[in-house]
């Protein structure tokens, strides 16, 4: 259960974020070794003298192959906790990465001059790197056992926030939290909240603090806390209690910016840094966004005849699909796709959201769906500036005036340039109705907010598992 009100011996309490970091600094650890490691068989196999003058020149190779593993590993949620918690998952998980990662190398040295990489090299790594990290990920739970407990944590607030937070907890970090309880009114005193009880009101918070050696404090709405509870918070805060809003947490925790919990708040959904004419990223962004789209349409030249001939072979009608779709600060533009649907799928519904066996998709239409072949014209829309690689993506002026009135901040997704994949496209299923759409809103929020070209990269990768495991609808 969440709650445990027994006492434990005191032991070091890590953040979420200082579980992760320590997680990451292993698996770097074992890497750099893993390397090493690889260098010496390479220098036995080799007859070479294992000294400096023969490490220093191949030094790159412990750049490189640590840069490639922390984007796959971010890319594949190694650094979740619910899969650090499950030591099958993650050696599953470990091998699949060992596995793409030998895979890129491939890739690399069948298109690379003779003699240019080394063969075996990557071989000695990989087996290497997955028997340390392996080894790492099986006796770090003993090692945080040993160094760390689950976070105590009390929640000040009863309403359905504080549902929500619990539920994401036991989802995404029941291992590094342990909810103590639920402050709340006096006629909230015996509720039970999602299976954690309402135990006191803002006068008992600091018994419950000094009692159960709370180290972070949830608050669920600041306009909400009565002068007591205030009060309570500030003698906790000043004891060095973590003071957490249940916004940031929850975004921390599930990836979506929880758009119904934030109320007014523009700063827990916009970036608050603003722009600014020394951030790189916009000119990087546009290179990847140039590159990416060229190397795509050779793509879409060599698969344009077959796909012509199947769409026009399996329903009558158009080869392309072109439609309106709201850009850039709501600007208007056509998308260009190829034809999945039968000829004028929307004469009698109007716009409606596609649905999982939509009838109106066709059987050619059906296979480009599930490999994301439809989606290659829109290469001509990130070269002509209409869209980017990676954003929200873009939907229809329908739609976004009326789950504009629907949905908080749900216009927020036109402050960003719309992507032909996006953090809610590699994190939740096809959306089908206004429901899916504000989750998919909490995801683009997100993305919104930490917008970088590590995030970029970590998308893509996982927009080419989801193509390569045809997971599409």
């Amino acid at each position: 259960m969440l709650f445990s009100p027994s006492p434990r011996r005191k032991r070091l309490q890590l953040r979420i974020s200082e579980r992760r970091l320590l997680l990451m600094a292993g698996d770097a650890l074992a890497v750099v070794a893993s390397v090493f490691i690889a260098l010496f068989i390479w220098a036995r196999v080799a007859d070479e003298p294992f000294i400096p003058g023969f490490i220093l020149p191949q030094s790159y190779w412990f750049i490189i192959l640590l840069g490639l593993w922390l984007l796959l590993a971010s890319a594949n949620d190694f650094y979740e906790l619910r899969v650090a918690a499950d030591r099958s998952a993650s050696l599953q998980l470990l091998a699949l990465i060992t596995l793409q990662m030998l895979v890129l190398y491939l890739l690399v040295f069948f298109f690379s001059p003779r003699e240019a990489l080394p063969r075996l090299f990557i071989i000695y790594y990989g087996v290497s790197s997955f028997l340390l990290i392996g080894i790492w990920r099986l006796v770090n739970p003993a090692l945080i056992g040993w160094a760390s407990e689950a976070r105590h944590v009390l929640i000040v607030g009863t309403d359905w926030a504080a549902e929500s937070i619990v539920q994401a907890i036991a989802e995404h970090g029941q291992k590094a939290y342990d909810i103590r309880g639920i402050i709340g009114g006096a006629h909230d005193v015996g509720r039970v909240i999602a299976d954690v009880p309402v135990i006191g009101t803002g006068s008992d918070l600091m018994n419950f603090v000094l009692r159960d050696r709370i180290s972070e404090i949830i608050f669920i709405s600041v306009p909400d806390l009565t002068g007591d509870v205030f009060q309570a918070l500030m003698q906790a805060y000043e004891r060095g209690v973590t003071l957490t809003p249940m916004p940031l947490l929850y975004e921390k925790l599930t990836g979506r910016v929880p758009v119904q919990h934030v109320n007014s708040n523009w700063a827990l959904v916009l970036p608050i840094a603003g722009n600014s004419i020394f951030n790189p990223y916009p000119a990087i962004q546009w290179v990847m966004n140039t590159v990416l789209s060229l190397m795509g349409l050779l793509i879409l030249l060599i698969l344009f005849v077959p796909l012509v001939i199947l769409i026009r072979l399996d329903s009558p009608g158009s080869i392309f699909y072109r439609q309106q779709r709201l850009g850039l600060n709501g600007r208007e533009f056509e998308i260009l796709k190829f034809r999945t649907m039968v000829q004028d799928a929307e004469s009698a519904s109007g716009a409606v959201f596609s649905r999982h066996g939509d009838p109106r998709v066709t059987r050619v239409g059906r296979l480009m769906r599930r490999t994301r072949l439809d989606e290659l014209p829109q290469l001509i829309n990130i070269l002509r500036g209409d869209m980017s690689i990676v954003g929200p993506r873009p939907e229809r002026p329908e739609h976004v005036l009326r789950l504009t009135e629907k949905i908080p901040f749900y216009r927020t997704r036109l402050v960003v340039r719309p992507g032909l994949t996006g953090w809610a496209q590699v994190q939740y299923n096809y959306g089908s109705d206004d429901n899916d759409a504000l989750v998919k809103l909490e995801y683009d929020l997100y993305y919104i907010r930490h917008q970088s070209l590590l995030l970029d990269l970590n998308i893509v990768l996982r927009t080419v598992g989801k193509v390569l495991r045809m997971s599409g609808v």
